[in-house]
């Protein structure tokens, strides 16, 4: 239903005026608001209802517990293949608990790491550190028995120097472990030498060898060796037999 303005002044409503800057001079119709619109509403815009909102949460609700739902179903399916993989790891682990499996577990894998280490010490690995260990003891028939090792870069001349440095303390091999890795080598050496050679004591002995080895695995340290390679091999025969 239309409601009429005269062009100026007030209506009888108590509606005010309205005046626009055109060439129209005749008046102006304006709908009729209806008494439950706010004002300055836009009856054109369609607004969401409160039912529908509540909705909408709703079943936003329901989807955001839908998708934690499937996480922890996952989550739970992991969970339980990695406990049958445990099951069929342990031995009689068919009738275990969660709790009981888990320290049977903890308790295999010690076992496994003191074997490891075990199994590790029986290996000498060269480090990326020279260094040299001896160690003297007198034995029987006024023998000293020696172990010596070395850690140091491979060089071609390398045992060369050592049958040298052990031929100048009268020093024999008993028995020699190599490991080479990455260009790097560690040698021990089982040592022996009659106690009365030269009158030296245990000490003494121990610090004359120390001193040999660190001058053949130090890096500065260049062979005065100058045999051919086949005299070299004869010598070296010759030493360890």
């Amino acid at each position: 239903m239309a409601q009429y303005f005269p062009p100026y002044g007030w209506s009888q409503e108590g509606k005010k005026r309205i005046s626009l800057p055109s060439l129209y001079k005749g008046s102006l119709l304006l709908p009729r608001p209806t008494s439950s619109a706010p004002p300055f509403l836009d009856f054109g815009a369609s607004y969401p209802s409160s039912s529908s909102v509540t909705g909408r949460s709703a079943t936003a609700a329901r989807a955001l517990k839908k998708i934690h739902s499937e996480a922890e179903r996952r989550r739970r399916e992991r969970i339980n293949a990695h406990l049958s993989t445990l099951r069929r790891m342990i031995p009689d682990a068919d009738k275990m608990d969660k709790a009981s499996l888990l320290g049977s577990v903890i308790e295999q894998v010690k076992d496994l790491k003191r074997k490891a280490s075990a199994i590790g010490k029986g290996f000498q690995v060269p480090t990326e550190v020279n260094e040299v260990t001896v160690e003297c003891k007198q034995g029987n028939g006024h023998l000293y028995i020696i172990r010596a090792s070395i850690c140091c870069e491979d060089r071609p001349d390398l045992f060369t120097d050592l049958i040298q440095a052990f031929h100048g303390l009268s020093l024999r091999t008993i028995r020699a472990d190599m490991t080479s890795l990455g260009g790097r080598v560690k040698n021990v050496f089982i040592l022996y030498r009659k106690e009365g050679n030269a009158g030296m004591c245990l000490s003494s002995l121990k610090e004359s060898i120390e001193e040999a080895l660190s001058r053949v695995v130090s890096p500065d340290m260049v062979s005065t060796n100058v045999f051919p390679s086949k005299r070299q091999r004869l010598l070296e025969s010759h030493y360890y037999s």
